[in-house]
């Protein structure tokens, strides 16, 4: 499953190093090429929500395996498209393939590992995350420049077989025991569930508020050389696969506490990257750190949706894929509305805003009742 999504990671944010090879070759504007992206968070969205009802009735094993297996076909359309529209039909089949694993994701690893197990068992797939997010942006442009565009998603294209091979292998028949699955927005009405995802959604758009525009903050008001940005981002990636490692340590004592302090944390660092900028080893430390607890804060939110659902762990995670997606698009969109129209201190004082939210919407959340670990159904 790490391997599953390491390559669907990788395949969403590929286009980001490729969107000038992309546009040449279809002839399109870099911003048309850019909405490859955006479509594919907004299928992700709509599969997120409606996925677990559809396929109720179908084994988690063969349901996997089939948005595994979209994955290739998204692969081989992109990398085969004669025309914008046709990319676009690739993109949106990565996205039905991205909203679906991920909203399962939890309620499986709740079924294949013992309950104390499973904090690791999300970190695990959080570090297959972040190690796709480390390479996928400094690899596409690699392989774009050496085999160009077509050939860098062609290439997903074995890794994924190889994946969907490991998958159907390895992994259990996981059958459906017929329990009615409510709809992900109709948990919204339990309090908790509220917060929580109020929570989440202020978190998400804080990160990414603040870390899509890291990189012209770096050059432009820290003076980072291309070499620098490179180990910078490098380093990012790194830190944040340390955080997910030490996070699953830490997540069975520690949930609620750590749900509280990582916005408060990022909330801080946001704040430093404006007052002690134009330092470029201030900013080095800070980006580290920024890693480290950004990629630790979806582990545990994954833990905290398998403590508060049960048996209702599949619904809440397409309700919780749905809300991460939808604050990725607002937090980017709002960050660089800001950045445009008042400069970069604007929209990292948003992040630092929307991040001390989370923290109180996380606090309030975890205040209420604590639900004891449950297995999926």
């Amino acid at each position: 499953m790490a391997l599953c999504v390491a390559v669907l990671i990788a395949s969403e944010f590929m286009p980001v190093s490729l969107l000038t090879l992309i546009a040449a070759d279809l002839g399109i504007g870099e911003g048309q090429a850019g909405q490859a992206i955006s479509i594919s968070g907004l299928f992700a969205v709509i599969t997120s929500l409606t996925v677990a009802r559809l396929t109720r009735r179908i084994d988690r094993k063969a349901v996997q395996s089939a948005f595994v297996a979209l994955l290739i076909v998204s692969a081989l359309i992109v990398s085969l498209a004669p025309n914008y529209p046709v990319l676009m039909i690739g993109r949106a089949l990565l996205g039905i393939a991205i909203g679906g694993f991920w909203s399962m994701s939890t309620a499986i690893v709740m079924r294949l590992l013992p309950a104390d197990q499973v904090p690791r068992g999300l970190a695990t797939l959080q570090i297959g995350n972040g190690i796709a997010s480390t390479v996928s942006a400094p690899l596409g442009a690699w392989l774009g420049d050496l085999i160009g565009w077509r050939g860098a998603f062609a290439l997903i294209v074995p890794v994924a077989l190889l994946a969907l091979v490991w998958q159907r292998i390895h992994m259990p028949p996981l059958p459906p025991r017929g329990i009615r699955r409510p709809s992900p927005l109709g948990l919204l009405l339990r309090g908790q569930v509220a917060l929580g995802m109020a929570a989440i959604f202020l978190l998400f758009a804080g990160q990414f508020a603040l870390f899509t525009y890291l990189r012209p903050y770096l050059e432009a008001v820290t003076g980072f050389s291309i070499p620098m940005l490179s180990a910078g981002f490098l380093a990012v990636g790194l830190a944040g696969l340390a955080g997910a490692w030490t996070m699953g340590r830490l997540l069975r004592r520690r949930l609620y506490s750590l749900l509280i302090g990582i916005p408060a944390v990022l909330a801080g660092l946001a704040l430093l990257f404006i007052l002690l900028a134009p330092s470029p080893v201030a900013a080095g430390v800070l980006i580290v750190l920024w890693g480290f607890c950004g990629t630790a804060a979806p582990v545990g939110w994954g833990t905290w949706l398998a403590r508060t659902f049960g048996e209702d762990a599949e619904a809440g995670g397409g309700l919780q894929v749905a809300v991460i997606q939808l604050a990725i698009m607002a937090g980017a969109a709002s960050g660089g509305f800001l950045f445009d129209a008042l400069g970069w201190q604007s929209t990292f004082a948003l992040s630092a805003v929307l991040l001390g939210s989370a923290s109180l919407f996380a606090s309030l959340a975890c205040s209420l009742p604590r639900a004891g670990w449950t297995k999926a159904v």
